[in-house]
C-alpha cells in the first residue's frame, strides 16, 4: 500500500472534497498487464483479494507503474468508501483487512505497506453504477444514508465527485456522490429505489425503464441550466456498460437536451457523440491531460528545451502553479510529447512506490 497524490491518511481530512478524487476517483487495485494476461484478468474486472487476515473485493486496473508480481491498493480506501458483504454474512472492510499483524521487535512500528495476497476474479455478474448531483452540503448527509447499503452487496464503493471548478471560481463548483455496488443477483425493487431517493432521482422529471425479468433497470434525470439541460443524476443496474459514456455527460456537465429519452438505452455506445474533457492531471485549476498534449502539440517541434516547454505551459494553463503536487506528472506528458516516454527519477512500485508512502 502507499498514499495517493491529493489524499492524506485516513482521508478524514481530504475525503469530504470532491475535488480530491479527480485525478484518482475510485478505489482499484492495480497490477502488472503481465499478471493480468496470466490470470486471464481485465482492466475493470471485480476481483477477490485475499492475505492471511482477511479479504476484500475491489476492481481491477492495468498499470505501468507496478512490478510483475506485485500489486498495489492506496491506504486511503477504508471501509469508509470501500466495503461488501462475504459469502458468510460478514461485513467487509476495507484495504487494511488485508495488512498483517507483523511489526518490529524494537521500534513496534506495524508492518503498515506490504503484505502477500492471493489475486482471483470475483463472479458477480449483477452491477450498479448511480451518480447524481446534489444540492450544496447534501452530499456528506447522502453518504451516510448511503452506509447501511455498503453492506448489502458483495461488493459497494461511495465516493464524492466534482466538477473541479478552478480554484478562485467556487460559484461554478458543484459536488454530487457516486455509488457503485455489484452482486450475484438483482436485489429487491426497494433496495434501488431507496438508492434513488437519496440521490434525489425520484421527482417527475425523471425517466425510468424497468426489466425485472432480466433485472434491468436505468434511471435518468434531466435539469435545465441556463439555455440548455443537463444530466443531473442517473441509475444503471444490471447492464453498466453505458457508463463508458453516460458518467462522462454528467460530470463534465455536457448539453444533455439532444438525448432525451436515448438516455435509457443500453449498451457502451453512445446514441449521440460524447467528446470528453480527457483525464484530470492538475486538481487546483482543473486541466486535462487532453488539454495539456493540445497546448504542447500547438507550440511544434521548436528547439525549446523541456523545462522552457514547462515554463509555456504553466503560464497558458497555470498547472503546477499552485500546490505543485502534479508537476511531474505535467513533466512527463511534456517528455512524451518528444517521443521520450522514459523516466529515470520515477521507478516501479516494485522499488520504490511512485506515490510517496505514509
Amino acid at each position: 500500500t502507499g498514499r495517493l497524490r491529493d489524499q492524506w491518511h485516513g482521508m478524514s481530512r481530504t475525503g469530504t472534497l470532491g475535488r480530491l478524487f479527480g485525478h484518482v476517483s475510485e478505489p482499484v487495485v492495480q497490477m502488472n498487464i503481465q499478471d493480468m494476461a496470466r490470470r486471464l484478468l481485465k482492466d475493470g474486472d471485480l476481483v477477490h483479494i485475499t492475505s492471511r487476515r482477511g479479504s476484500i473485493v475491489v476492481p481491477l486496473q492495468a498499470s505501468s507503474e507496478v512490478a510483475v508480481s506485485q500489486a498495489f491498493i492506496a491506504m486511503h480506501w477504508g471501509a469508509e468508501y470501500l466495503s461488501g458483504l462475504s459469502s458468510i454474512g460478514e461485513p467487509l472492510a476495507g484495504v487494511n483487512a488485508l495488512t498483517t499483524s507483523a511489526y518490529c521487535p524494537s521500534s513496534k512500528q506495524p508492518e503498515l505497506k506490504h503484505a502477500a495476497v492471493k489475486i482471483l476474479k470475483a463472479e458477480l455478474p449483477w452491477s450498479l453504477l448511480a451518480m447524481a448531483w446534489l444540492p450544496e452540503g447534501e452530499s456528506l448527509a447522502a453518504r451516510e444514508q448511503l452506509k447501511p447499503l455498503m453492506k448489502v452487496f458483495p461488493f459497494t464503493s461511495c465516493v464524492p465527485f466534482s466538477n473541479n471548478a478552478p480554484l478562485g471560481e467556487q460559484s461554478r463548483e458543484r459536488s454530487g456522490v457516486l455509488f457503485r455496488a455489484a452482486g450475484h443477483e438483482a436485489p429487491p425493487d426497494e433496495t434501488l429505489a431507496r438508492i434513488e431517493r437519496i440521490l434525489g432521482l425520484n421527482g417527475a422529471d425523471t425517466l425510468r425503464y424497468i426489466d425485472k425479468k432480466k433485472g434491468q433497470r436505468r434511471t435518468v434525470q434531466l435539469k435545465r441550466r441556463g439555455d440548455h439541460a443537463e444530466l443531473s443524476g442517473f441509475v444503471l443496474a444490471g447492464d453498466t456498460s453505458a457508463q463508458a459514456w453516460i458518467k462522462t455527460l454528467l460530470q463534465d456537465e455536457l448539453p444533455a437536451q439532444a438525448y432525451g429519452r436515448l438516455l435509457l438505452l443500453p449498451g457502451a455506445k453512445p446514441p449521440v457523440a460524447v467528446q470528453s474533457r480527457g483525464k484530470l492531471v492538475c486538481s487546483c485549476f482543473n486541466v486535462t491531460d487532453t488539454a495539456i498534449e493540445e497546448q504542447v502539440s500547438a507550440m511544434g517541434a521548436g528547439s525549446d528545451t523541456d523545462e522552457e516547454r514547462l515554463a509555456s505551459l504553466q503560464t497558458a494553463l497555470k498547472c503546477g502553479t499552485n500546490c505543485g503536487s502534479c508537476v511531474p506528472e505535467v513533466k512527463r506528458l511534456v517528455r512524451a510529447s518528444r517521443g521520450d516516454v522514459s523516466d529515470p527519477a520515477l521507478p516501479l512500485r516494485a522499488v520504490i512506490p511512485i506515490r510517496q508512502v505514509a
